[in-house]
């Protein structure tokens, strides 16, 4: 099997787009703009939405459905919300098609003008507010606790396999709760179980932060987010938890009676992560002979590759497979025994590295003779030879090493690219040639901000949640600044 990728160091865009398609992750679809996730890219996608339904659930919380059309009249009640979103919103217009006089052509009927257009949402604030103004009356039916797993649409211009496309998949919290703190706490600890998710799950090293005023969610008092760093030295913002206030239930009419008997607003929280999360997954830790998977997420955990020349060999090696299959289906260890004929162990070798598998064993006559197993690492391509006996304990260890092992290597690279600047010039010079996060003063203006963004290209990712308190001056302007930020050119 022939991989014929473009090396990450010649073209990481193009290394990127090719290593989705080749690995069976996505393709795009006959839809602008849309991609259709492939089997084992859904399957990726399956484990992450698994784990994180549990960590939903731990925290108490719930999952439900909401309409995908959003009546246009909703989006006009939040300022705000309405301007972030409204340049990317599909809007229907229509409810029914008709023949044309030819007999061939369809069109819309121009007599099925919906009495009120409808968008397709690109979130669901709006429709899910309300949708709560009906279930809240009291304190006591608070707080609500609600997820949704859904899709939604946002009509990119330019687009990108996961990364950014018009429809894609995602998960969406919206919660409402008696008092600001109750709220506050909510959208912190949303931050938190996703940094936790992304670290010790996809193993990838992330910052938390929260936004600049120009960078939050439309209509959010704060958001919060985790950033990632990939291998080309761009950021990518991984997940956000937004602390709404009370603008949505205000929008919306959203009151409760509280305990003393007061009529007052409820306050609200969104938070989300999306299939953005596969690109971050793949451009972590991925190399030029394809798809790294951490073994968490990767749906064939340990492939196994009998290489005989008789039918009777194959036999003997199915056989002593079984053994080692039966054990490591008892501790939920994910196989593949790929027996197929019309493959040479050479090409399988191959597409199981293209696919990122973490562990591959080979087994031959001679290793039924002595009583081992070839063991193959993806992450290192280090090799060993394993006795029968202790082949379960050995593949057990090593998934955890692997997974450990692939962590460790993105926070160093991470850790060592982020970097502080401390003039323009040094800003730029760093931006162009090393890349990675800038971590350097701003003077908290929108203007300065901007103007940043317009000669580089750089925006400030986050604000860094742990970061110390330092007297300094902004990068740009010289004005007086009480602590850095983190800038970095982003997907």
């Amino acid at each position: 099997m022939s991989k014929n990728i473009t090396k990450r160091s010649e073209d990481y865009s193009k290394w990127y787009n090719e290593l989705v398609v080749k690995a069976d992750l996505a393709e795009n679809s006959g839809v602008r703009g849309c991609m259709v996730i492939k089997p084992y890219g859904y399957a990726i996608w399956e484990k992450m939405q698994a784990e994180l339904d549990k960590k939903f659930k731990e925290t108490g919380h719930q999952n439900a459905y909401f309409p995908l059309f959003i009546p246009k009249s909703y989006f006009s009640k939040e300022a705000s919300h309405v301007d972030g979103f409204a340049k990317e919103c599909a809007v229907v217009t229509h409810y029914r098609l008709k023949t044309a006089e030819d007999g061939k052509t369809i069109e819309v009927d121009p007599e099925a003008k919906l009495e009120e257009e409808l968008i397709v949402r690109p979130t669901s604030e709006t429709i899910i507010w309300d949708t709560y103004r009906k279930w809240i009356e009291s304190y006591r039916d608070l707080p609500i606790l609600v997820n949704q797993w859904a899709n939604v649409v946002r009509w990119e211009m330019r687009t990108r396999l996961f990364l950014r496309t018009s429809e894609f998949l995602w998960q969406e919290g919206h919660t409402a709760h008696a008092t600001e703190r109750e709220a506050v706490a909510e959208a912190e600890q949303m931050l938190d179980v996703y940094a936790d998710f992304a670290e010790n799950f996809m193993a990838i090293p992330v910052v938390k932060g929260f936004k600049t005023e120009n960078e939050r969610f439309a209509g959010a008092i704060e958001t919060y987010c985790i950033e990632a760093l990939m291998q080309d030295g761009k950021a990518l913002q991984a997940g956000t938890s937004h602390f709404l206030g009370q603008n949505f239930a205000k929008a919306f009419d959203v009151k409760f009676t509280s305990q003393e008997g007061k009529q007052e607003y409820v306050w609200a929280t969104s938070w989300g992560v999306s299939t953005r999360l596969m690109g971050a997954l793949v451009m972590t830790h991925s190399d030029d002979n394809g798809l790294v998977l951490p073994p968490n997420l990767a749906p064939i955990q340990v492939v196994i590759v009998p290489i005989h020349k008789t039918d009777e060999q194959l036999e003997a090696i199915r056989e002593e497979v079984k053994k080692v299959t039966d054990r490591l289906k008892k501790l939920n260890i994910s196989f593949k025994f790929d027996d197929r004929t019309t493959f040479k162990p050479g090409w399988k070798f191959n597409e199981y590295e293209l696919k990122g598998v973490p562990l591959r064993i080979a087994i031959g006559p001679k290793d039924l003779e002595n009583g081992t197993f070839e063991v193959a690492r993806r992450d290192t391509f280090t090799k060993e030879i394993v006795a029968k006996d202790d082949i379960v304990t050995y593949v057990q260890d090593m998934l955890e090493e692997i997974q450990a092992n692939l962590f460790n290597k993105a926070k160093e690279y991470r850790d060592s690219h982020i970097t502080e600047a401390n003039s323009f010039e040094e800003f730029k010079d760093l931006l162009e040639n090393k890349g990675g996060f800038i971590a350097a003063h701003w003077d908290g203006t929108i203007e300065t901000e901007e103007k940043i963004k317009d000669l580089t290209k750089a925006t400030i990712r986050c604000i860094p949640i742990d970061r110390k308190e330092e007297d300094g001056f902004c990068v740009l302007t010289g004005a007086p600044s009480k602590g850095r930020v983190l800038f970095a050119k982003a997907y």
